[in-house]
């Protein structure tokens, strides 16, 4: 039998620059338990915006290129709908995760468990070669900082996660690029959220990676991301 939808109005963001050969199969693998999906595309020159219109999501544009200008083009449309939702997703368009693990990372919210849930790449399920060396490195360093200086239990970084709508919005996201995962785990620490995480899998991502799959992205990320934490380390 088809999966139910929750009780819960879920809403899905997925940022996306020129994934046009895997956002399709990304939004055709979310369980309908979600109330609308959502594509930014971040100045795309594929057919990323036919491709997730034929699938069914409602598409946004945001021409200012990176990450978290994505994320907050999508936030700034929740907030001007009449009906708000009660948890949002974040997801990757590239395919490397498994958006029918959805229901894993909502269901601490819906139980009233946690207001932050991250879903971690855990190494036992994760497809070998999915993650760069200096992806693995980032995670390592920044949750070992986090660990150290704020007494935090995260083990990743990772970009498929689940918050209640509230909340997101009392953390008032400022990152519009790189830093966006660390910003929302370090403010979800000072403004006291409960937060878990949960193992999923991950694979390997249709095409290269727009930060970890270039030099400079990976250099820029870690300074965003180093840059964060010392910032709060400081405050």
């Amino acid at each position: 039998m088809p999966e139910k939808k929750s009780m819960a109005d879920i809403r899905v963001i997925i940022p996306a620059f020129n994934e046009a050969e895997s956002i399709a199969m990304v939004i055709a693998e979310i369980p309908p338990i979600v109330s609308e999906i959502i594509v930014v595309s971040n100045r795309s020159t594929d057919n990323t915006v036919e491709q997730a219109g034929k699938a069914g999501a409602t598409v946004l544009s945001e021409d200012r290129q990176g990450y978290g200008y994505a994320c907050l083009k999508g936030i700034n449309y929740l907030r001007a709908q009449s009906k708000k939702p009660d948890i949002v997703v974040f997801m990757d368009g590239d395919y490397s995760d498994y958006p029918e693990e959805l229901s894993k990372l909502v269901n601490p919210i819906i139980n009233g468990n946690a207001d932050l849930v991250i879903g971690a790449r855990s190494s036992e399920l994760r497809e070998a070669g999915s993650m760069t060396p200096q992806q693995l490195f980032g995670n390592w360093l920044a949750t070992g900082l986090m660990r150290l200086l704020f007494r935090a239990r995260y083990t990743d970084l990772g970009p498929f996660r689940a918050i209640r709508y509230d909340k997101l919005l009392s953390l008032e996201m400022e990152d519009k690029t790189y830093g966006w995962t660390v910003e929302m785990q370090l403010k979800a620490l000072r403004k006291n959220l409960t937060y878990t995480e949960v193992p999923v899998r991950y694979k390997r991502r249709i095409g290269i990676s727009k930060v970890s799959g270039t030099v400079k992205g990976s250099i820029f990320a870690g300074i965003k991301i180093l840059g964060w934490i010392f910032k709060y380390s400081l405050k």
